[in-house]
């Protein structure tokens, strides 16, 4: 079974940074893409951030390119998420999810894409 734990969220105003952790078991990481994706209150899920299996690699939602960074540490099966000029409407749970198909290279931003998802970290920017 495969179990993905989210670390890293918290209270932060705004124009700070945070980074989150995902540390995935039950299977081999290193043959699998990663993605974080995001819920606010109200909303529904959308994706934010994806690496593929090789880290070579990544993907952003518009609304976070040039702010936020995905990278991957294959020797201790962890996937991050570094989040910079957080704005208020950076707002909501953070989810990191594995790749159903493995060895992809490709943009994966659909839910569907994934089939194990973490439990989720809430992000909270204050202005």
């Amino acid at each position: 079974q495969v179990q993905l734990v989210e670390s890293g969220g918290g209270l932060v105003q705004a124009g700070g940074f945070l980074r989150l952790s995902c540390v995935a078991s039950g299977r081999t990481f290193s043959r699998y893409g990663m993605g974080w994706f995001r819920q606010a209150p109200g909303k529904e899920r959308e994706f934010v951030a994806a690496i593929s299996w090789s880290g070579i690699r990544t993907y952003y939602a518009d609304s976070v390119k040039g702010r936020f960074t995905i990278s991957r540490d294959n020797a201790k099966n962890t996937v991050y998420l570094q989040m910079n000029s957080l704005k208020p409407e950076d707002t909501a749970v953070y989810y990191c999810a594995a790749d159903l198909v493995p060895y992809s290279d490709q943009r994966r931003a659909r839910e569907e894409e994934y089939d194990y998802w973490g439990q989720g970290t809430q992000v909270t920017v204050s202005s």
